[in-house]
């Protein structure tokens, strides 16, 4: 019976560990779903992506953006209004423990884009909702000669993650949060 009781507090030791569906870690922390898009995706460079969509044409792309709007789009999918944002490798934390770490993006607005996305129906509605001053990463491909009302790139998003308002932090908050 204790060897039984011993495998199964080994067995759950790794999911204590887990960077949580938020990513509290240090660095990034894929979800396991999401693994296989970082590995097949690029991260463009924004004005490029914005000035040469057609060279962007049937790759998938990888963007992080702050939610600025949120629109019901056509058949059941969602147009998300975001501005870009780099991804800091090295997330903040408040305090030694991995679980006050944030995922970390830059304070700075890196230009305009639209996601086109179908929402998972716990992130449709409710407190942790997609909405405003959330953070996506966006994964999908780019239609040449289609642009958002500002200008920006339009995304047909594959797969995406989502971080409520509070779940993650900006490069603002690096005077009160320790690395």
């Amino acid at each position: 019976m204790r060897k039984w009781v011993a495998m199964a507090v080994l067995a759950a030791l790794p999911a204590c560990a887990s960077a949580g569906r938020y990513g509290y870690a240090r660095t990034y922390a894929a979800l396991d779903a999401e693994e296989g898009w970082v590995a097949r995706s690029e991260e463009p460079v924004y004005d490029e992506l914005r000035r040469m969509p057609e060279h962007f044409a049937g790759r998938t792309l990888a963007l992080f953006g702050v939610v600025t709007a949120v629109a019901a789009g056509e058949g059941g999918e969602t147009r998300v209004t975001l501005q870009v944002r780099t991804h800091q490798e090295r997330h903040l934390c408040e305090e030694e423990s991995e679980s006050t770490c944030r995922v970390t993006v830059s304070e700075r607005d890196g230009g305009a884009f639209t996601a086109v996305v179908r929402l998972r129906p716990d992130e449709a509605t409710g407190e942790n909702r997609v909405q405003a001053n959330g953070l996506l990463r966006v994964f999908g491909t780019v239609t040449a000669g289609e642009y958002d009302a500002d200008g920006g790139p339009v995304l047909h998003v594959a797969y995406y993650r989502h971080w409520p308002r509070g779940q993650y932090v900006t490069t603002a908050a690096s005077a009160l949060m320790r690395r």
